[in-house]
């Protein structure tokens, strides 16, 4: 007769301690977990013994459980547990772990680990917190299996050291009891626990959540292995890009010397009067190759310096007029190669503003030689605005346009809209770093077979 079916006078006796509960199960819990164990070793007359003395137990933690504890925590099913559920095959996990069982009674600690060694791990005690807690520290736990009542240090304040220590926290935690709570399985999952197991054990039920605990913290272990990986392998990209950045820095500065030497030996050469036509011809192209390897040199270099923050702006009042002549002044003879109309529309009354007119120059000059490069036979517009607290400067051309997923990439240093552009995909990573340094903003707007529209934006105000 269960506790429900009985009269009230009969109705179980509760209220008692949490501790005598726990006393008075204890060694019943130890009764059937060896009787357990010692049937899955032997079999005829001798395991239907060992299994008569699981019954046993049973059956006393259930007269214990029907009338020393409340209705509400005793009404799981009473009956005896058929004693196939409590056969496990003997058969090792597929990747053992190292487990730590805490509990303060030596017999506890001893049928539970005999039961984790069988599974295939390895199996280290604990008699305390503070002894789990100093263990922990010492060696790399894949799983813990913490009992709740112990003295001087309860579970519940272990999990908690556990869980507040970064170095021990990410460690599984299934919490163990001889009292089947709710209220104490829902303290524990929300302290952090990773499951809750009530004594004696289903050796099947026992087998499934540590393997499934150990699984997660190997999972885990894996990403945390990944990442680091990750890391150390950003740090060793980082190393190798700063070598060759320095030595392209280095095998470039050194460049510029000799250039510069044999640009001005090709200059003299020039004014020689002995020189017939043709050979001024030859003198001319290399001079004009000299200058672009040198402009080359010069733009990679500002762009590292823009990059490292180690470039200072020299600061004028700058007319937008002064610039935009300054710039089509240079570029006025690759326009009239490619039979292309340059055009300056600049808003009158335009105030002056603080910039460095050497970067903006160089700016204005790349954004209109590339319009310039990529039109033929049409017209490239230099458009001067004031945009409320910024002056716009916007170069329009009639080219071919550029694809729209192209806008990121060619603003990169190196970046290249295909292999059909000629060129060293530093001017526009040049004119975006020489634009953000002054504060301002530079974009692109373009449409295939139509054109394209190259804009930034200076402030008025340094």
């Amino acid at each position: 007769m269960s506790a429900r079916e009985r009269p009230e006078s009969d109705l179980p006796l509760t209220g008692l301690p949490s501790q005598l509960l726990h006393d008075l199960r204890s060694p019943l819990n130890q009764i059937i977990g060896y009787s357990e164990m010692l049937s899955e070793e032997v079999e005829g007359q001798r395991r239907e013994d060992f299994l008569k003395i699981r019954a046993a137990g049973h059956r006393m933690l259930a007269v214990i459980e029907e009338n020393f504890t409340s209705i509400g925590s005793a009404e799981h099913d009473r009956e005896e547990p058929p004693a196939e559920l409590f056969v496990v095959p003997q058969q090792r996990v597929a990747t053992p772990g190292l487990l730590l069982v805490v509990d303060d009674d030596a017999e506890n600690r001893d049928v539970l680990s005999r039961r984790l060694a069988r599974q295939g791990h390895e199996v280290i005690t604990a008699s305390s917190g503070s002894e789990a807690l100093h263990r922990m520290r010492e060696s790399a736990f894949d799983l813990v299996l913490l009992d709740i009542m112990m003295p001087d240090m309860d579970g519940y304040e272990v999990l908690g050291h556990i869980k507040a220590d970064e170095h021990l926290q990410h460690i599984p935690v299934i919490m163990i009891s001889a009292l089947n709570e709710l209220q104490s399985v829902v303290r524990c999952i929300e302290a952090g626990a990773e499951d809750y197991l009530s004594k004696p054990f289903n050796p099947i039920l026992l087998k499934a959540r540590t393997d499934s605990c150990l699984e997660k913290k190997r999972c885990r272990d894996r990403e945390t292995a990944l990442f680091e990986q990750l890391q150390e392998n950003y740090k060793r990209l980082q190393e190798v890009e700063k070598l060759r950045d320095d030595m392209r820095n280095m095998i470039v500065h050194d460049l510029r010397t000799p250039l510069t030497a044999m640009l001005l030996g090709v200059e003299m050469l020039e004014q020689d009067g002995t020189l017939d036509t043709m050979q001024h011809e030859l003198a001319g192209i290399a001079a004009g190759g000299g200058k672009t390897l040198l402009g080359m040199i010069n733009d990679l270099l500002d762009v590292e310096k823009m990059e490292a923050g180690s470039t200072q702006l020299q600061y004028d009042a700058i007319s937008a007029d002064a610039l935009v002549a300054s710039a089509l002044g240079q570029v006025a003879s690759l326009a009239r190669d490619g039979r292309n109309t340059l055009v300056a529309e600049i808003s009158a009354g335009l105030p002056s503003f603080p910039g460095d007119a050497n970067k903006l120059t160089r700016t204005l000059v790349n954004l209109i030689g590339n319009a310039i490069k990529f039109t033929e036979g049409g017209t490239v517009t230099i458009a001067v605005t004031q945009n409320g607290e910024s002056i716009r400067f916007a170069i329009q051309d009639t080219g071919e346009g550029i694809p729209s997923e192209a806008f990121a990439r060619i603003f990169e240093k190196f970046g290249q809209l295909d292999s059909r552009r000629v060129g060293t995909g530093l001017g526009l990573a040049f004119c975006k770093l020489a634009v953000e340094a002054h504060g301002g903003k530079i974009d692109v707007e373009s449409t295939l077979g139509v054109g394209s529209t190259f804009s930034f934006t200076i402030p008025l105000t340094r």
